[in-house]
């Protein structure tokens, strides 16, 4: 039931920045998942002190209150389960500081990845986490879900790159975490324990990352395989060679079919390819390393194999993978692509099965399954194909995801890699996390007693949620 003080609210973020009218509640009801739920109200902060006394008041009065950033999650992160507050972070997103000297900068929560990154670039560096929403993603929700993207490899993921944060816990008090430095020993490191926590500990208000420097030097390549296992073998490989890769990516025949017939592309439709990447500062080193990842490919088959640092032959080569999320829609006309089993990471010795399970998976439940990602990072994206109308698909669905993450924990991976788990996540996290469970349950309790900030995720999520209902689909009965 809703409960909210409206006009205490605009009280405390003023007129303009509420909002309750309900096709404003619908669209905020999701995000880039398949689930729904509606909120109460919106609320947009514009400083820190707004969110002190805003959480004071939903903690006082045990309201639900689920932080936000640009809604680019696919797991249903910011979903209002239990109804509440959404806390639209956007309106917070200054660049406070980039300190050179230091190797630092300092941000709001609602900067956008990139507007950070066009910044940084006038200076010579980069912020290099950047998950493929990067138009849109914030700095504050890649935080919370500890985005990471195709540099993932040689660079890694956001849990990486912050160095501090000042966070407001759920009864309004502020508190810095972290430090301005590159090492810091003393103490637990409670900083890195928000970042992950999609939401449920607190609300970081400002971030402090470091950046590195931008390459001189990038050749990027590609080889074409003509079996899923040949490519993972290539990809193990490469990763046990002692190559450092920037970026190691598969594609399967899905993926190429998909980004084929929506961009004209002209590739090759083999059973897979892999782009890979070098960078750095001294072309002869970055020479080494593209012709390390040029042999091993030939020694797993690898066809068609080649490379350029010409920027616009760079961007031919990746045009498939950076445009394959949108272009798995239009795989099939009747088909809709839905986040649901996405992005789990196994050992590189399990990536060449890991894609043939999929596929096996996908053709026994009656579904399309794609499998590519970050590879190097031992990262496995898929998404699957459906028809969302019908609740035959959707039974299909959960049973091959049950199968999928059954397979992926025995192999020793885990449930995801970088989009966090959200609603779409939940089951497979909790019977992966069992024996720490409720050493999450004791942390969010100490933080939060009251349980308002983003209940019902992570350990608190229902197991029922990759279902026919709750969702922002039709479905036919």
């Amino acid at each position: 039931m809703n409960t909210v003080d409206e006009p205490r609210l605009r009280e405390i973020v003023g007129e303009n920045n509420i909002k309750s009218d309900p096709s404003d509640l619908y669209v905020y009801g999701s995000d880039s998942s398949v689930h729904h739920a509606m909120p109460w109200v919106i609320v947009k902060p514009d400083t820190t002190e707004q969110v002190q006394k805003l959480m004071a008041y939903a903690n006082e009065n045990k309201i639900p209150v689920i932080p936000r950033g640009g809604g680019s999650g696919m797991c249903g992160q910011t979903v209002p389960v239990k109804g509440g507050i959404i806390l639209d972070m956007k309106g917070m997103n200054r660049i406070l500081e980039i300190n050179m000297p230091d190797v630092y900068c300092r941000v709001q929560p609602g900067v956008v990845d990139d507007d950070l990154n066009l910044a940084l670039k006038q200076y010579g560096v980069f912020y290099p986490p950047t998950p493929a929403s990067s138009r849109i993603a914030t700095i504050g929700g890649e935080i919370a879900n500890n985005a990471s993207g195709v540099r993932s490899v040689k660079y890694g993921a956001t849990r990486d790159a912050v160095l501090g944060m000042k966070v407001v816990l759920p009864n309004g008090e502020l508190v810095s975490l972290g430090a301005h430095t590159r090492v810091e020993a003393s103490g637990y490191q409670l900083h890195k324990l928000m970042v992950g926590s999609e939401g449920t500990l607190g609300v970081v208000v400002e971030a402090t990352l470091s950046f590195v420097p931008i390459p001189e030097y990038r050749c990027m390549g590609v080889a074409n395989f003509d079996s899923l296992k040949d490519a993972g073998e290539a990809i193990g490989s490469i990763m046990a060679s002692g190559a450092i890769p920037s970026m190691l990516e598969l594609v399967d025949s899905v993926a190429i079919k998909a980004v084929n017939k929506t961009m004209d592309l002209g590739l090759k439709e083999v059973a897979a390819s892999l782009i890979f990447e070098a960078d750095g500062q001294v072309k002869e080193a970055v020479d080494y390393e593209i012709n390390k990842m040029k042999k091993i490919c030939e020694k797993h088959h690898g066809q068609d194999i080649w490379a350029s640092y010409d920027p616009k032959e760079r961007a031919k080569i990746f045009m498939g993978r950076k445009k394959l999320f949108p272009a798995l829609s239009k795989y099939d006309d009747k088909l809709a692509s839905t986040s649901l089993a996405d992005d789990m990471a196994v050992p590189y010795s399990k990536m060449a099965e890991m894609a043939g399970k999929i596929h096996e998976v996908a053709e026994k439940n009656d579904i399309i399954m794609t499998a590519y990602g970050h590879c190097g990072s031992g990262c496995m994206h898929t998404k699957i194909l459906m028809d969302t109308k019908r609740e035959d698909q959707w039974q299909s669905a959960r049973a091959a995801i049950t199968e999928i993450y059954d397979y992926v924990r025995s192999v020793n991976g885990t449930t995801s890699a970088e989009h966090g788990i959200g609603l779409s996540k939940a089951e497979s996290f909790k019977v992966e996390k069992a024996d720490s469970i409720n050493l999450l349950g004791t942390i969010k309790s100490a933080l939060d007693p009251n349980n308002i900030l983003n209940p019902g995720k992570l350990m608190q999520a229902p197991d029922n949620w990759v279902t026919a209902s709750n969702l922002r689909y039709s479905v036919n009965s």
